[in-house]
């Protein structure tokens, strides 16, 4: 659905400081006063539904639950059996080189659960027992070197937190809203802890000759998974990991041994590494060639656009999480950024014409998720939900025009434009794209 204008919210404020804010927000709390726009509203739970709650005593109350041997890997509940990853069967021709993605639209906090992490594969996910995996770097090195699993693990770990995002999420909206919700049009994105060793670390155990100024990282599927990296990069923040919030990796997520390539796209993450290859240049490969490419308006294509721009969006209310009564809302969102730390989410009730500032939740970490809150009241009026992030180098999100007049509405991969919900009348929620 296209939109001509956006539609105006008379009562919306543009006054987004922070201290005001803070002083809104007591008051909002505190004596029910409007937040200029973003209002007070009726009590969560209204006095008569406490009064009337029944004394019965709930079946589940009487007889004894689960043991604690029932479940040797604990297992979500039963009542959360929709909050799995899910997949769009006409993406990919067969379903061992597609994509399933994160129920972000279900999820709080910032990590992201092991058994929820979106997955991308070229080849489908081999299984491959950790005592036979080894990792080789060789080329530009001064002694060539394959390491054990067991040798990795004995090396000084380190432990971070980052996001990782594909670089096609959301590339099949470029042309106009397409998919109708919030997991299928952001959820190729997952922020996890993970534990391993510094790259940088290995690459010293061999030596680097003066000419290594590029890194090949191969992977051990079927496909043979590679991507050049500058050795500037592969020497700052990247690391190999063998876990991931605190457990080892999941067959998918790349077990035994994983790239992680904090703030760059995801298929620079190689899974399953097996070999790390130091040259003089990048290998200019499938996956920076023909694929993995920016197409631009007049035809032509940017290359190496590694990093993940700064991007943010509402996961309440969106079109999975409906509103289902009038008053006051909790409007709830993520943002990341590969180039660092988010400093600021505002949020639009009108399509970009006014905006609010929201509060950041904690921790606020680089290169990972932020998660973002806003209170607002909703009258019952359609409304136009946006938000805008900007990260800490002063990088602002762009509207999708802007994008649209850099490249065109044909590209596919590093689409970080403002998404839109409309907000129907009757609370339902629908992807739009405006203008």
């Amino acid at each position: 659905m296209h939109f001509k204008k956006p539609i105006p919210y008379s009562k919306f404020t543009t006054d987004s400081s922070d201290e005001k804010n803070l002083k809104n927000r007591r008051d909002f709390l505190k004596a029910g006063l409007s937040l200029t726009g973003f209002a007070a509203a009726s009590s969560v739970a209204t006095p008569l539904i406490a009064a009337e709650a029944s004394t019965t005593l709930p079946k589940w109350s009487q007889y004894l639950g689960n043991s604690v041997d029932k479940f040797p890997y604990g297992m979500p509940s039963p009542h959360e059996s929709e909050v799995v990853r899910r997949s769009v069967a006409w993406l990919t021709a067969t379903r061992e080189s597609s994509i399933n993605f994160t129920p972000i639209h279900a999820l709080d906090g910032i990590i992201t659960p092991n058994g929820l992490c979106f997955e991308r594969h070229h080849s489908g996910a081999p299984e491959i027992p950790a005592s036979d995996h080894q990792l080789m770097i060789n080329g530009l090195v001064d002694q060539p070197l394959m390491f054990s699993m067991e040798d990795i693990v004995r090396f000084p770990p380190e432990t971070k937190t980052f996001f990782l995002e594909c670089a096609a999420n959301g590339g099949m909206e470029w042309r106009g809203a397409q998919l109708n919700g919030c997991q299928y049009t952001h959820g190729m994105i997952h922020c996890v802890q993970y534990t391993g060793v510094r790259l940088k670390t290995l690459l010293n155990e061999c030596g680097i000759k003066t000419k290594g100024k590029w890194i090949l990282a191969e992977g051990a599927d079927a496909a043979g998974m590679t991507r050049s990296i500058p050795m500037d990069k592969a020497l700052d923040d990247c690391f190999v990991a063998y876990s991931m919030n605190g457990e080892r990796l999941r067959t998918e997520q790349g077990y035994p041994l994983r790239l992680v390539v904090p703030g760059w796209e995801g298929n620079m993450w190689v899974k399953w590494l097996r070999r790390i290859e130091v040259g003089d240049q990048p290998w200019h490969h499938r996956e920076e060639t023909s694929k993995y490419t920016d197409l631009l308006e007049n035809g032509k294509a940017r290359e190496f656009t590694w990093v993940m721009d700064t991007k943010s969006v509402i996961t309440s209310p969106s079109p999975e999480n409906a509103i289902r009564r009038g008053g006051r809302q909790l409007v709830k969102g993520i943002a990341w950024s590969g180039r660092g730390a988010i400093k600021r989410v505002d949020v639009s009730v009108d399509g970009g014409m006014n905006w609010v500032t929201a509060r950041l939740d904690t921790p606020v970490l680089s290169k990972s998720l932020t998660r973002f809150y806003l209170d607002w009241n909703w009258d019952g009026e359609e409304v136009l939900l946006q938000s805008r992030a900007m990260d800490e180098f002063g990088y602002v999100q762009p509207q999708p025009s802007v994008l649209h007049k850099e490249r065109g509405v044909n590209s596919v991969y590093h689409n970080n434009g403002i998404q839109t919900w409309l907000v129907n009348k009757n609370g339902d929620v629908e992807n739009v794209r405006l203008g």
